[in-house]
């Protein structure tokens, strides 16, 4: 039997290689506006951050996908990014 190959992303913060299940995407599409893609297959410049809300809170806090995604985030999107892996976590300990 064969095994299946686990695709791995790197944590934008962190710079750790984790399982693309134990991320979220942050894309920036075309007309620049910037959205959660869960499913991670949206078009545009993406970049991947662990779900952890202190990892969250450090990209907040030094503003780490303003620059990997060249976008001017607002702290309403990080609130709101800060809140779904805050909820994303609560979901995978059950």
């Amino acid at each position: 039997m064969q095994k299946r190959k686990i695709p791995m992303r790197k944590c934008v913060v962190t710079n750790e290689m984790k399982p693309k299940k134990e991320m979220i995407r942050i894309v920036r599409n075309k007309e620049g506006l910037v959205s959660i893609d869960p499913t991670g297959k949206l078009p545009g410049r993406g970049a991947y951050v662990s779900i952890e809300p202190t990892v969250v809170q450090k990209a907040w806090d030094k503003r780490v996908l303003d620059r990997q995604i060249n976008a001017t985030i607002t702290d309403e999107f990080y609130q709101e990014l800060l809140d779904y892996v805050t909820h994303q976590k609560a979901r995978m300990s059950l």
